[in-house]
């Protein structure tokens, strides 16, 4: 066999043990000591998704993080798709990024009509024709970029798959590295593309 490809086999072969099996996220044991957890509600899909701004900014200090509170949020929704980050970027901090439908965007049959994707810490969706008006899929529907904040959440999370129905709660927030890297949550639901997302610390999931 060519030396060259054997090589190549070798570390493939190390790359794929060393590939996480599960969700992981090197700050969830340590979040989950410096965080009131907030547990979800009875909140329906079909209702919008409830923020609450906190007055002060708490921080949290995590290893070489500043992760500032900025609201308590809770969103009842239906899982439109599911992207795993195991690398990359932020992916030691948000290993998963779920692109939730509420509302109209919670309807099976509106969601026939519509191809969803993920990548790149982007959700895309495409239509042929429009089953209900852009506006209600644009403020019904975000990708949202997960911290897990309780490590026993994990297992929830990674049974996770597009159709699911789920209530999350917990706290928007904004992160800082301590190498001048940043991370901004959006606050608001009306708004597209670079930086609509929301970075959400879950504290409680819930199926329905």
């Amino acid at each position: 066999m060519n030396r060259s490809l054997i090589v190549v086999l070798l570390v493939a072969g190390a790359v794929w043990h060393l590939w996480p099996d599960s969700l992981h996220s090197a700050y969830s044991d340590d979040l989950a000591g410096l965080v009131a957890p907030i547990r979800v509600s009875g909140l329906s899909p079909f209702q919008a998704p409830q923020q609450r701004l906190l007055e002060s900014t708490d921080s949290l200090r995590v290893d070489d993080l500043e992760i500032r509170l900025r609201a308590e949020f809770e969103v009842a929704a239906r899982v439109l798709s599911r992207e795993d980050y195991r690398w990359g970027e932020w992916a030691g901090l948000s290993p998963l990024d779920l692109a939730l439908g509420w509302g109209p965007m919670s309807d099976p049959s509106v969601l026939a009509d519509i191809d969803i994707s993920q990548g790149g810490r982007f959700y895309s969706w495409r239509v042929d024709e429009f089953p209900i008006p852009r506006a209600d899929i644009e403020q019904s529907s975000a990708n949202m970029h997960i911290i897990v904040g309780q490590p026993y959440l994990f297992d929830r999370l990674d049974a996770v798959q597009a159709g699911d129905q789920l209530r999350l709660s917990g706290y928007l927030v904004d992160v800082d590295r301590d190498d001048g890297w940043y991370w901004r949550t959006s606050l608001i639901r009306t708004d597209t593309g670079n930086g609509a997302c929301e970075l959400f610390l879950v504290t409680d999931v819930e199926s329905i």
